[in-house]
């Protein structure tokens, strides 16, 4: 497990990677100031919010997270997040392995990402419970199996929303920036590839993901390098095998996505303040 505080304040990030199948990720956060920037992850996102209410945008719409629902977001799709009350929020977070779920399905988790389950709370909340029991690993991994049949029940049926015009382009690009986050694609590279002007490329991807490319490949070597720490990597190794030029080039990034330095985040213990 890993655990970060950043200033006098509560500001606590705890997190790790558990024995269980589909599970890549798990984090407990208490903030009261860090806003997180617009970023991405390349697994799914399922969120409780435990104290307070998020503001966040996706897929170019104001969102809100609240402890009564279940907020799903899926891979590759930018969002940002702050707290809307002024008073701080705490929250708890699964990230789960992108093939535990269709990618199908990821359409109707952009158009409705808040779940108003009471069965799919109460099995998100089961999940950690039991995640931060010692020696249940059996038990953790049959609720995960659990939760992932009550997800799909939740998100099966919903129409995805239409194609826009530009969503095939910007598809195309962001398949190529995941396929080489570590070395990184180059613009006019990507505009001969895609048979698109360069200006057209950037104009499309932003419109159609919310952010510019680079901000998107920073973001994927952010979320690569926190799966190497939690992995155990020094920040040095992590910074050069996530793609990033050297240490500080990681630790700006990644503290201005997390509200910590990085090592921070990969130190600390399995614990949970109630």
């Amino acid at each position: 497990m890993s655990e970060g505080t950043a200033g006098p304040a509560a500001e606590v990030v705890r997190s790790w990677r558990p024995p269980v199948p589909g599970v890549a990720e798990v984090l407990h956060a208490r903030f009261t100031r860090h806003a997180y920037p617009m970023h991405v992850h390349d697994t799914w996102t399922v969120l409780l919010v435990d104290e307070g209410a998020v503001r966040y945008d996706l897929d170019r719409r104001h969102r809100g997270a609240l402890g009564s629902a279940v907020t799903v977001l899926p891979p590759h799709v930018p969002h940002d997040g702050r707290d809307a009350t002024g008073a701080g929020f705490r929250k708890r977070v699964l990230y789960l392995e992108p093939g535990v779920l269709p990618g199908r399905l990821a359409g109707a988790a952009v158009d409705e990402p808040a779940l108003a389950d009471p069965r799919l709370h109460r099995a998100v909340a089961a999940l950690h419970a039991t995640l931060l029991r010692p020696g249940e690993d059996l038990e953790a991994a049959e609720r995960a199996a659990l939760l992932v049949a009550g997800l799909r029940r939740c998100l099966e049926g919903r129409e995805p929303p239409p194609v826009r015009r530009d969503a095939p382009l910007a598809a195309r690009l962001r398949d190529l920036l995941d396929a080489h986050v570590v070395e990184g694609v180059a613009l006019q590279r990507a505009a001969r590839e895609l048979h698109a002007s360069p200006e057209h490329l950037v104009r499309a991807f932003r419109r159609e993901v919310g952010m510019p490319p680079h901000a998107y490949l920073t973001a994927r070597r952010v979320d690569r390098a926190r799966r190497l720490l939690l992995a155990g990597h020094r920040a040095a190794d992590a910074a050069v095998l996530a793609g990033f030029h050297d240490q500080p080039h990681l630790a700006r990034h990644f503290r201005r996505v997390l509200g910590v330095p990085p090592g921070r985040f990969a130190a600390g213990g399995p614990r949970w303040e109630a």
